[in-house]
Order: C-alpha cells, then sequence, then structure tokens
C-alpha cells in the first residue's frame, strides 16, 4: 500500500490523535488542512453553519484525492457523511467526561460545580455544557470563548472568565495534567456523542485502506459509536440544539445509554436512560432519541 494520507486540522491536539491513528495503522504522513471552524474564532460555531465547518474542507481534500482519510474527534463530526464518504473506523475511547476548571486549585465535595462563586461567569462555546451548567446552576453567566485548549485555558488566566469547561480526553492526550481540573461525572454533565472518541473517514470505494482500518478499530468504541450517534441523529441535532449522550457496556454484557436534550438557558432538560444488548445500538440509540424528541418542546428542533 502507497503510504496513507491522513488529513486533520492543525491544532495541537489533532496532531496527536493523527499521529495516534498513523502509529496504530503503521505508516503514513500527515496532511494539515485549514478549516473554516478553526478560522473563525470570534463567533459561535452556531452562527457561523455547525459544527460541520471543521470537517467541510478536509472531506473536500479526501473526495478530491489530496488526502486518503482524515482524522477527527468524532463528536465534533457531523451525523450525515457526504456522499461516498464513511466512518472507516473508531480507535479505543478516551476518558468522556467533562472537566470543570478554575483559575487555581479549590477543595471539592461530591458536586464540583458548588464550588463555584454565586454569579460566577463560565467562558464555554458549547450550548450542550450552558444548558447542563444552567439549568443546576440559573445564578451563573456563561460567556463564550472558542478557541484549542490552550487558548482556552489561557483566556481563562487573563481573566476572560471565572472558570471554565474542558472535555478530560484532550487534555490526558495533550499531556496536560491539571491539579485545578476538576472532574465531572456524567450524572452531573453528560458528555457530547462520542466524546473522547478519534473518528477516521475515507472514502467508501477504497477498499484496501478500509480493510486495514478494520483492523485497528475498537470494537466498544464502535458500539458506544453507534448509539450515541443514532441518538444525535434522530434529534436532527445541531450547534444549536443543546444535546447530550453516552453508552456503557456494562459487567453484565448490557449497554446502558443515556440521552439528553435541553434549552440553551437550562429552563428545561430532558433526560433519559435505555438499557439492551450492544448489539442493537443503533436500534436503541433511534429509539431513545425519538423518545427524547416526542416529549421535547417543538421549536427545540426548529
Amino acid at each position: 500500500m502507497n503510504t496513507v494520507r491522513a488529513g486533520t486540522r492543525g491544532s495541537p491536539l489533532a496532531m496527536i490523535q493523527t499521529k495516534d491513528f498513523l502509529s496504530q495503522l503503521g505508516h503514513g504522513e500527515t496532511v494539515i488542512i485549514s478549516t473554516t471552524g478553526d478560522a473563525v474564532q470570534d463567533r459561535p460555531l452556531a452562527a457561523i453553519g455547525g459544527k460541520g465547518l471543521f470537517a467541510k474542507e478536509i472531506h473536500e481534500a479526501l473526495l478530491d484525492g489530496r488526502i486518503d482519510c482524515a482524522v477527527h474527534s468524532l463528536k465534533d463530526l457531523e451525523t450525515e457523511l457526504p456522499p461516498g464518504i464513511v466512518l472507516g473506523c473508531v480507535l479505543r475511547r478516551a476518558d468522556p467526561r467533562d472537566v470543570l476548571i478554575l483559575p487555581k486549585p479549590v477543595d471539592v465535595g461530591n458536586d464540583p460545580l458548588a464550588v463555584l462563586p454565586r454569579g460566577a461567569v463560565v467562558g464555554t462555546s458549547s450550548v450542550r455544557r450552558q444548558a447542563q451548567l444552567l439549568h443546576r446552576r440559573p445564578d451563573l453567566t456563561v460567556t463564550s470563548i472558542r478557541g484549542n485548549v490552550q487558548t482556552r485555558l489561557r483566556k481563562l488566566r487573563e481573566g476572560a472568565c471565572d472558570a471554565t469547561l474542558l472535555a478530560l480526553a484532550g487534555l490526558d492526550r495533550l499531556e496536560m495534567h491539571l491539579p485545578e481540573a476538576m472532574t465531572l461525572e456524567p450524572e452531573i454533565m453528560l458528555p457530547a456523542a462520542a466524546q473522547g472518541i478519534i473518528g477516521i473517514t475515507a472514502r467508501s470505494g477504497d477498499a484496501d485502506l478500509l480493510a486495514a482500518m478494520a483492523k485497528i478499530e475498537d470494537r466498544a468504541a464502535r458500539i458506544a459509536a453507534t448509539a450515541e450517534r443514532a441518538v444525535l441523529a434522530m434529534l436532527d441535532g445541531s450547534c444549536r440544539t443543546p444535546i447530550g449522550a453516552y453508552a456503557r457496556l456494562e459487567a453484565d454484557r448490557e449497554m446502558s445509554l443515556t440521552g439528553l436534550v435541553a434549552r440553551v438557558d437550562g429552563s428545561f432538560l430532558l433526560r433519559r436512560t435505555v438499557t439492551g444488548a450492544p448489539a442493537d445500538a443503533a436500534r436503541l440509540g433511534e429509539e431513545l432519541g425519538r423518545s427524547l424528541r416526542a416529549d421535547s418542546p417543538a421549536d427545540l428542533f426548529g
């Protein structure tokens, strides 16, 4: 097989994730592609077209043959891929939880959100995080901050906000062990669908590469991603709709799948859990998504 050209965004985290994929594949080179989602930092994603902007230019490069595959944080990849492109494989999931970060370490009890002072300003660009935060703490103020992990931490240090929220998987992959980071259990902050999973897309007709990728796929991560992305697809979620989904494989070999939909201001939040066989991941996700949609205000999906 010729040298595999793996396309990716240029952030430090994206580069690390691509290096991880290529090391497992056994060979290849990294091709950095600029995306609109990275270039426009002064507006929320929802205002400029949604999370698909992180993949649009990369998939154009894939379709026209400039690259052979593309490496993504799967939580940022839209559920409906362009014609001719498939999710070729997913890698082992890192810790999917979110963390709350303050400028300095503090003592924390069972609920890390309780350490935030009344009226504190929390910086995040995620409507999922914002909705869950305000549902539990309506006294807080949320301000939008975007950028890579390093940029967000710099803005926190500079006083742009009193706290921020990040994905633990990203910090772990960057080997950033922050004593001021407080892990939020899924019961407090439900993760985004496929958070912590690296997904690799490829052309549907590239049989040799897809066969090579199948050998490094993580089965548990594929099951979780299938279930969680099915919830997202049924809710027709965009960056304007706060949605969370998290699947766990239990000790009895069953899967529990939790989904959530909310208003951005936290005034409405619906959360449900279903259980079933991992082999039924897609069906369980669809059923859970359909149930959440049926019992939520219609204007959430407009």
